[in-house]
């Protein structure tokens, strides 16, 4: 069955966040993903995974700045990264840096480098190309001290004129750049909001290995992955058949919100899926 990795900015909202990890672990997650740890240092949170038998399979890298306070000005901003921008290429090379280091300091193999929203007025085109040299200088940087880099379709309503919204254009990106050790971040929810038809986009895509990292939810609402219109069940099935073997991050938002015990309640389809899937 695959793998599954609790989101700890998304999951157990409803606790302190160092709280967050002995509730992940208490529920049976090997594996977690913090979306933006430049809040807290990474020695900090090194005790807090190694505490509770966790590892740190996904960080983001900063959408915008080059400190905790800035970093988090620009989560709140609807930029959502700097990768494509024109004249941000240092304030990416800040945040590449940054993300590189907890990586090490935290043994996460894997970030997610954020493309960020097409500013208007900047040609699709210009915005690409830098785009393409800011993936050239991440993926060698993090082929160094091995890591991979990954790349995010997300769709249009959730983050308005985002510059990646598509399977073909992530895979197009990654061709272009040519480095080994970038590839295609597929967020299932986000797939099924900006194109649909899941299953073939996976039995099209695993068999290239550019699919470096897979993450879940249920659509339309991005709540639990029981509620909405994806057959997850059908889908777990079919990734044990293309043989998968990473990890499936769970990126959702509990339906109960921030009330007590809201993300374990909500848990259901995944005992349903440990219960009905064969072990590896």
């Amino acid at each position: 069955m695959p793998q599954f990795a609790a989101n700890l900015n998304w999951l157990y909202a409803e606790l302190p966040f160092a709280e967050r990890f002995e509730a992940a672990a208490r529920d049976g997650f090997k594996g977690v993903e913090i979306l933006s740890p430049y809040a807290w240092p990474a020695a900090e949170l090194k005790v807090l995974l190694s505490a509770n038998g966790l590892q740190l399979v996904l960080l983001n890298t900063p959408p915008g700045g080059t400190d905790a306070a800035s970093i988090e000005a620009a989560w709140a901003s609807p930029q959502k990264g700097t990768a494509c921008l024109p004249g941000r290429e240092a304030e990416f090379a800040a945040g590449l840096a940054l993300a590189l280091g907890y990586a090490q300091a935290l043994d996460c193999p894997r970030i997610h480098v954020m493309a960020g929203v097409l500013p208007c007025g900047v040609p699709r085109e210009a915005a690409q190309a830098v785009y393409a040299r800011n993936l050239r200088l991440a993926a060698a940087q993090a082929a160094a001290v091995g890591v991979d880099v990954l790349i995010e379709p997300i769709n249009n309503r959730d983050i308005p004129g985002y510059f990646l919204n598509r399977q073909d254009q992530a895979h197009a990106i990654v061709d272009e750049v040519g480095a080994e050790n970038l590839k295609v971040q597929m967020d299932l929810y986000h797939c099924q909001v900006a194109e649909g038809d899941l299953a073939m986009k996976l039995r099209h895509y695993m068999p290239t290995g550019r699919i470096g990292h897979l993450q879940i939810a249920g659509a339309p609402g991005r709540h639990e992955p029981d509620l909405g219109e994806i057959n997850y069940p059908y889908l777990f099935a079919l990734l044990d058949e293309l043989g998968y073997g990473g990890w499936v991050g769970c990126e959702y938002k509990p339906v109960r919100g921030l009330a007590p015990g809201a993300t374990p309640d909500g848990l259901g389809w995944l005992a349903l899926a440990r219960r009905a899937m064969p072990q590896r």
